[in-house]
């Protein structure tokens, strides 16, 4: 699997993008790859995978001080929620104590933030990107999907968030742009580290409740 020409038309628009995706959009055939990049292996699932990908995946540098981390944290949410600070540019887990666990994170930008309440309705590993409608209807150059894999916007993994089992079509999810953590460029969507959202995978079951705020 490689990237296609649209996603190389995608790194120049990455600043006004997110990898939030359509719900119907599983169907489409994947398009057809032309960029020039490292190839990819095509390994089944499972750790394999994820370290041969990852390796192949985008870096970005980080300043220390958003490094993910157990930090102190007083809220009414029960352990076990995520709650988004969008301000503050934060993904906290609630764990008990007192205590959670803090990522970085990138938000939506100026006009298209989202806020509210939501659950996590299914997980998926390097899941494909299927840009939503209205996206593909300010940017229509952009393909109806691109197959996941260490070059996707939505990078290792996603956390798929719906209110009262409807979906958001909002996603907390990784990037191909690691550079932009920490930075409101999306359309909505919560964007993490890869290493950072493969953690979180792994803490949180279906159904886990969302803040974002």
């Amino acid at each position: 699997m490689r990237p296609s020409l649209a996603l190389v038309f995608l790194v120049g628009l990455a600043p006004h993008l997110t990898a939030c995706q359509s719900p119907t959009a599983q169907a489409v055939a994947p398009i057809q790859a032309v960029a020039e990049q490292p190839a990819v292996p095509p390994l089944p699932p499972g750790p394999e995978r994820d370290a041969s990908w990852m390796k192949l995946a985008p870096k970005a540098p980080l300043d220390p001080a958003l490094a993910r981390t157990t930090v102190d944290f007083a809220t009414r949410e029960p352990v076990g929620t995520i709650v988004v600070d969008a301000a503050e540019r934060r993904l906290y887990l609630v764990r008990p104590g007192g205590k959670a666990m803090r990522y970085p994170v990138s938000v939506g930008r100026a006009g298209l933030e989202w806020s509210g309440r939501a659950e996590i309705d299914r997980k998926l590993e390097w899941p494909d990107w299927n840009p939503a409608p209205e996206m593909i209807g300010r940017h229509p150059d952009l393909p109806p999907r691109l197959e996941g894999g260490p070059f996707s916007p939505i990078g290792a993994r996603a956390l798929y968030l719906a209110q009262n089992r409807k979906d958001t079509l909002y996603r907390i999810h990784g990037t191909n742009e690691p550079e932009t953590i920490g930075q409101a460029v999306s359309s909505g969507c919560i964007r993490m580290l890869n290493e950072d959202v493969m953690d979180l995978y792994e803490r949180v079951p279906v159904g886990t409740k969302v803040v974002v705020r």
